[in-house]
């Protein structure tokens, strides 16, 4: 009789079962991840925000009365204002002149 080579059914079973235990360990793992990276894009972009307000307050003497009076000159974002990675609206308080930070 002639040996055959390959592999058995339970084998497999276990590569698959192994897979699967592997998968269910990185998948949340990966998505904590990403959370976490859009969580300090988002905080960088309130410094950035805050830092600039502060750049606006040097060069004109007055604080912006809003984040378009700051965000719509290109001399402060010329690539563009800062977005929230979440899509959340940043909002301006002109009583503290600062961007508060958001609760993701």
């Amino acid at each position: 009789m002639v040996a055959k080579k390959g592999f058995t059914l339970v084998e497999l079973l276990v590569v698959v079962l192994i897979l699967g235990a592997l998968a269910f360990i990185a998948i949340p793992r990966i998505s904590q991840s990403a959370t976490t990276a859009k969580i300090n894009a988002c905080k960088t972009n309130v410094d950035l925000l805050n830092s600039q307000i502060e750049l606006y307050y040097a060069n004109n003497g007055t604080w912006p009365a809003d984040l378009d009076d700051l965000t719509s000159d290109p001399n402060y974002f010329p690539d563009g204002a800062p977005v929230c990675p979440f899509g959340t609206a940043y909002s301006y308080n002109s009583s503290t002149h600062r961007v508060a930070e958001h609760s993701h």
